[in-house]
């Protein structure tokens, strides 16, 4: 048994089974008698439904459910979240990546329940469970929350890659959208792409500089980048990453900075963390753009040993 060729009276029937008779009932209590009987007895035949089975005809009730509430909750006068229409599943996908459950949760609760299962496939482990529980909270927030989230994921979905994009290959365009980007967007995206396509990933990197790829710079360059920023942002960027890179930060800077140079002790908020990379990468572009630097020497040229 397969869930795509489930009919609506099977699913009607596995709820009841999963649910119980009794709350069945009243949660489907618009239904006739005659329509109740129907279910009942199609409950009796389904035998041996498989757990995945059951799974998904909750979730999808589940869903409906919520998303029924919400609507109900924050009302039909105002739509800020009809940029997702023009989206593609996969692309709303990637928007969530790196969002909070109750972001998560609040999207999907405004979408079809087809497309929602679609997406929802398609996130990470942790992300799916948290978000069917930050979903049934979504009614609570106050419109101008609503609207304020909306507003920032309509925003950032303008630099949202193009499936047009991926299908010509054009790496080089690619790399320009993702230079939008904040910087842990990117990041998770080209992470997700060495995975998913490393052709595609292997053609993007030959344009696309990502923080890491910084330290392959020539000492007098890298000096030049670093000497670009606060120290303090310099220390606050470079938390996490290896201890030899750091060290290599620090010794080709002057030996002034060097001495006047603090790591960051404790914990740090991975917003602090990219907001320092990414005034990091910003010091890199412009250098580029005032022709100071060749990245193509490093990120797509030939090493000879």
């Amino acid at each position: 048994m397969e869930f795509a060729g489930l009919s609506g009276l099977d699913k009607s029937a596995i709820l009841f089974q999963v649910l119980g008779d009794g709350l069945a009932v009243t949660i489907f209590k618009e239904l006739s008698d005659t329509d109740l009987r129907r279910i009942r007895v199609r409950a009796r035949e389904l035998a041996d439904v498989p757990f995945k089975v059951k799974k998904a005809v909750l979730e999808e009730f589940y869903f409906a459910f919520l998303t029924e509430k919400f609507k109900e909750t924050s009302g039909d006068a105002r739509k800020p979240f009809a940029f997702l229409a023009k989206l593609s599943d996969e692309q709303i996908a990637y928007l969530l990546l790196a969002e909070s459950p109750s972001i998560v949760g609040l999207v999907l609760a405004q979408l079809e329940s087809d497309r929602q299962m679609q997406i929802y496939e398609r996130l990470d482990h942790d992300q799916r469970i948290e978000a069917l529980v930050e979903m049934g909270n979504a009614g609570a927030m106050n419109l101008e929350a609503v609207v304020s989230i909306a507003s920032d994921l309509k925003e950032r979905a303008r630099y949202l890659p193009k499936a047009s994009e991926f299908e010509r290959g054009g790496g080089e365009k690619l790399a320009d959208v993702l230079n939008k980007m904040a910087t842990d967007q990117a990041d998770l995206f080209m992470e997700k792409l060495s995975q998913e396509n490393p052709e595609l990933f292997k053609e993007v990197k030959r344009y696309y500089l990502t923080f890491e790829d910084i330290f392959l710079l020539p000492d007098n360059t890298l000096r030049d980048v670093l000497n670009a920023i606060e120290l303090d942002d310099l220390a606050r960027a470079v938390k996490g990453i290896a201890e030899e890179t750091i060290e290599r930060a620090i010794t080709v800077l002057p030996q002034k900075k060097q001495a006047m140079y603090e790591p960051v002790e404790g914990a740090l908020a991975k917003r602090e963390v990219y907001e320092a990379r990414g005034k990091i990468m910003d010091a890199v572009r412009k250098m580029q753009a005032e022709g100071q630097i060749n990245l193509a020497d490093v990120l797509g040229g030939e090493m000879v040993e």
